[in-house]
């Protein structure tokens, strides 16, 4: 089988469960750190799926690798090979299908739940969770809009499209791949971009998120492997 190219735009935002999940199914994958200089694909031929992650970025930076990362998009949109994006990869998802990508209302940091929505799309990928809340993880101040054709599956009171489904390919705001080290080291890089934001409800200390880990993760896990589980079903081999 083909890898699944996972793509690092910034170096403590990782693959996580991400790269977990791919290695207990026996589905390789290939790291691209775009943060250390790696190009770009040229082609999505020699992958099975396209993963990107998060990064403290904007979509709308004038970064020299998202012209040529939304081009790759759009190719394995064509290709029907599935692509799948947390938070600033949703957005670049978002942005090279058409969409737009701006302000969220406010700042969304740390634990939150998503309600998903009641459709036909939605009960696919959430399963379960199409019905109740499901549990994320959250760090962004910008959000995106559904490019045409996609499916609203998740949103909260706080950012309206939390996820969004294409066929096979799945673009997320919020962080479902979170593993407590990630959480220990983003506390510690952003503590003073969530200080100056506490006062909001969308907002928990840096203390507060850690504290909370042991009881959000393993329901974050369910949701997330709700999630992974129908989008490998789309991988080409």
């Amino acid at each position: 089988m083909r890898p699944v190219a996972i793509f690092r735009h910034s170096p403590t935002e990782g693959p996580g469960y991400f790269a977990i999940f791919l290695e207990q199914q026996g589905i390789p994958w290939q790291l691209i750190a775009l943060d250390e200089g790696e190009s770009v694909p040229v082609t999505v031929d020699a992958f099975s799926g396209l993963c990107f992650m998060g990064g403290p970025m904007s979509v709308n930076d004038p970064l020299p690798w998202i012209a040529p990362v939304c081009d790759l998009i759009r190719e394995a949109v064509v290709k029907k090979i599935p692509v799948i994006g947390h938070c600033l990869g949703g957005q670049l998802m978002s942005k090279a299908l058409g969409g737009t990508v701006g302000k969220n209302p406010v700042k969304e940091i740390g634990w939150g739940e998503t309600r998903g929505e009641d459709n036909e799309i939605s009960r696919h990928w959430l399963g379960d969770f199409s019905d109740k809340q499901g549990m994320a993880f959250h760090w962004h101040g910008e959000t995106f809009s559904l490019p045409a054709g996609a499916t609203r599956l998740a949103g909260n009171a706080h950012c309206t499209n939390q996820m969004f489904a294409l066929g096979p390919h799945l673009g997320m705001q919020c962080h479902v791949e979170m593993t407590p080290e990630m959480i220990a080291t983003w506390c510690e890089q952003w503590a003073d971009e969530a200080m100056s934001a506490a006062d909001l409800a969308s907002v928990q200390t840096p203390e507060v998120m850690q504290a909370q880990i042991r009881e959000h993760l393993p329901a974050m896990r369910q949701l997330s492997g709700q999630l992974y589980s129908v989008w490998i079903k789309g991988l080409q081999h």
